[in-house]
């Protein structure tokens, strides 16, 4: 009989080195529509966590379970399918500096056979009035705030429909007034649509306004 794992996200005993030792022990979870906040100083493994849950990286030892499916040993095709249910917002954003912000989010849609051109039109329409970015729909990346390509970096993750997403400090090199936007967004999106989180962030004002725990 195979193992059932209640958790939506778990380490277990995860070690990672390369240099030196990134992850020593690790050992935490995440339940199903919660969202925790992983804090500590730079070069403590916080990045490299989120790395391991998208199966960036691999573990040297230990298990890493993401929703609910141990993925320690899985290949890039399974991969692929869990990262549908799973996705990140960057710090850099990540952003195609070529594309629009409406065709920032639009390329997630891309792949998809379920909408027609019109359909993803107004998917893409509805992602930015969520994220309350509509306006900027036509603007290049190049012309935005930090904090709007944020918003933007998060419609576009939207726009696969994830059951999580992780966000690597999301309020870093952000104003005072945008950065309680993206908290008072990610609230929002943990309401409505009942979204698992993971938060790396310095930002302990945004830890206690978005967690549900801290690791």
């Amino acid at each position: 009989m195979a193992e059932e794992f209640p958790h939506y996200i778990e380490f277990r005993h995860v070690y990672k080195t390369f240099d030196k030792p990134v992850l020593v022990d690790s050992n935490f979870y995440v339940d199903a529509g919660h969202t925790v906040a992983i804090i500590g100083r730079s070069g403590v493994g916080k990045s490299v966590t989120l790395a391991h849950i998208m199966g960036f990286l691999k573990p040297d030892s230990g298990r890493v379970i993401v929703a609910h499916e141990d993925t320690t040993d899985f290949a890039e095709p399974e991969l692929r399918r869990i990262r549908k249910k799973v996705t990140m917002v960057f710090q850099s954003g990540a952003l195609f500096d070529s594309m629009t912000v409406a065709e920032n989010v639009l390329f997630s849609l891309e792949l998809r056979e379920d909408y027609d051109e019109q359909n993803k039109e107004d998917v893409v329409n509805g992602l930015l009035k969520m994220v309350d970015i509509y306006e900027a729909r036509d603007a290049y990346p190049a012309d935005l705030s930090t904090g709007f390509k944020r918003a933007v970096a998060i419609a576009r993750a939207l726009a696969a429909q994830p059951e999580c997403i992780l966000y690597d400090e999301p309020t870093t090199m952000v104003d005072p007034i945008m950065s309680d936007h993206l908290a008072e967004l990610m609230l929002r999106l943990k309401r409505q649509l009942r979204l698992t989180s993971v938060v790396v962030t310095h930002d302990l004002d945004l830890m206690y306004r978005v967690a549900d725990r801290v690791v």
